[in-house]
């Protein structure tokens, strides 16, 4: 591809690296312990759970003149050249000239916050973040920037400490803008106008167009190439599965399928904005979907993985498709120059297979806001709160007239080969008045939609009684609004 360049290049702290000859496949935090001698980014699980590998990305804020956006991600999962046009920041690069801890090192000290130590990297970076952002002193905040770092030997509460005492950059810190400045400058000079990246190696070939006319143009050629964005599932098919992937085509860098943006009350996600970019848009929508995409992986998880790589890869315990079904959530694929636009329901045809051609990729989401006095709620049920892969997961958006329902679309993750509406149900519901006799109709309707599987996460029966029992959570949110049915999370109006 013409004005594609073959070298990555990227800053390591603040020392210019440009690369040439890898592996595309080669992970960062294997760059960084094998090829750089960096060994405080530590490997746990390798798949992007404990957060012993977690390290500090910087891109340039296309938004601000002159300004950055930090993000932590697993290192683990994370390749190579996927830092085209970035900064990357280890433990190793908190030291300062003279020796001394950064404020976030020396607080894990003041409140002894570490202790076997292997974790204490991760957590660091994860704290650096938050010294990057201004700071944080909300518990809920806390725990929240710091669920995707395990450790089982200090307990949290120290750690909690820290966060809390390291104080924070702060917005208006000069010296620190000045810096971020410094940086974006030299970033944007290092990668030039170029066209992205083109890496042929004999281990595999790497695509890395900056347009979604290049994505398309790539892809085209390319038709059975492996579509890369956050890595927070492709990353586990090397580490875990050890595939060879090539070609893969990589997202990420392709600034207009990144957009997330509001038109007439409908919000449109591009197929590369993460869950953290989508996050507040989706949060607008409908409560219950700010939640259900906070509970998402970990942080790290989400500032790297994407709404487009959550519906695509079609697996059936996706947290999102069926919460973006129930909303009535339409899908725009692209093949070349030619676009179509589905209902998301209609994409998920069978287990492992999708309504998407070979060529063909997911350029973004459509979801509608709720409509009129449309109700909407989403519940995410797993082993444990965060990050946890979903047993079942069920969506629901409900109108009420006059005491009974009006219209409804409720959906499923877990219960089926692919997220699926639950039609029967459904119609068991509609133009009923809202009462325990409808409700226990439509329970026993649920069986006519679903059969569930049995597997390590729950039985066949579990799943069917917990998708009624959603059912009539759903009933009572909705009728008795003083009855308490949350233990956590964001509260949500009952109107």
């Amino acid at each position: 591809m013409t004005n594609m360049r073959s070298d990555i290049r990227f800053l390591l702290g603040n020392e210019e690296r440009r690369i040439e000859n890898i592996d595309p496949q080669t992970t960062v935090l294997n760059y960084l312990r094998l090829d750089e001698h960096k060994c405080g980014t530590k490997e746990g699980c390798a798949e992007g759970d404990c957060g012993a590998c977690t390290v500090v990305l910087g891109e340039v804020d296309e938004t601000v003149p002159g300004a950055m956006r930090y993000r932590t991600v697993n290192a683990c999962i994370q390749f190579v050249p996927t830092l085209d046009g970035k900064q990357l920041l280890t433990v190793e690069h908190l030291k300062s000239a003279d020796g001394s801890l950064h404020p976030v090192q020396q607080a894990m000290v003041d409140t002894h916050g570490s202790q076997c130590g292997f974790c204490t990297p991760g957590f660091v970076m994860s704290l650096y973040k938050i010294w990057l952002d201004g700071g944080e002193d909300d518990r809920g905040a806390i725990n929240d920037a710091l669920a995707g770092n395990l450790c089982r030997c200090t307990g949290y509460g120290p750690i909690i400490e820290a966060a809390r005492a390291s104080g924070g950059a702060g917005i208006n810190d000069v010296v620190e803008q000045s810096r971020r400045k410094d940086v974006a400058d030299r970033l944007k000079g290092l990668v030039g106008e170029g066209g992205g990246l083109e890496i042929t190696h004999p281990r595999g070939r790497y695509f890395a167009p900056r347009s979604s006319d290049k994505l398309a143009q790539i892809l085209v050629t390319h038709p059975d190439a492996i579509i890369l964005a956050g890595g927070t599932d492709v990353g586990l098919w090397v580490t875990k599965h050890l595939k060879r992937l090539d070609p893969i085509v990589y997202i990420g860098d392709v600034a207009d399928l990144k957009s997330v943006e509001v038109r007439d009350g409908d919000v449109h996600i591009g197929a590369g904005a993460t869950y953290s970019d989508a996050h507040g848009a989706l949060g607008d929508i409908a409560a219950d979907l700010g939640e259900l995409v906070r509970r998402i992986g970990s942080r790290q998880i989400r500032n790297a993985g994407t709404l487009g790589g959550n519906i695509a890869n079609g697996s059936p315990i996706g947290d999102t498709p069926p919460a973006l079904i129930a909303l009535g959530a339409r899908l725009v694929l692209r093949m070349g120059d030619v676009r179509r636009e589905i209902p998301l329901e209609d994409f998920f045809i069978t287990y492992g297979k999708q309504d998407r051609a070979k060529g063909e990729f997911v350029e973004k989401i459509i979801v509608p806001k709720p409509a009129g006095s449309s109700q909407f709620r989403a519940w995410k049920i797993s082993k444990r709160f965060d990050q946890d892969i979903t047993a079942v997961l069920g969506a629901f958006a409900i109108t009420l007239e006059n005491g009974a329902v009006s219209d409804i679309r409720i959906a499923f993750g877990g219960m089926a080969g692919t997220p699926m509406r639950a039609k029967k149900c459904e119609a068991a519901i509609i133009g009923q008045p809202w009462t325990d006799e409808t409700l226990n109709t439509a329970r026993l309707a649920l069986a006519d939609d679903f059969k569930p599987m049995t597997d390590m996460r729950a039985s066949g029966e579990y799943r069917m009684l917990v998708a009624q029992n959603l059912l009539t959570k759903l009933y009572i949110e909705t009728t008795q609004p003083g009855v308490a049915t949350r233990l956590v999370g964001k509260a949500v109006s009952h109107g």
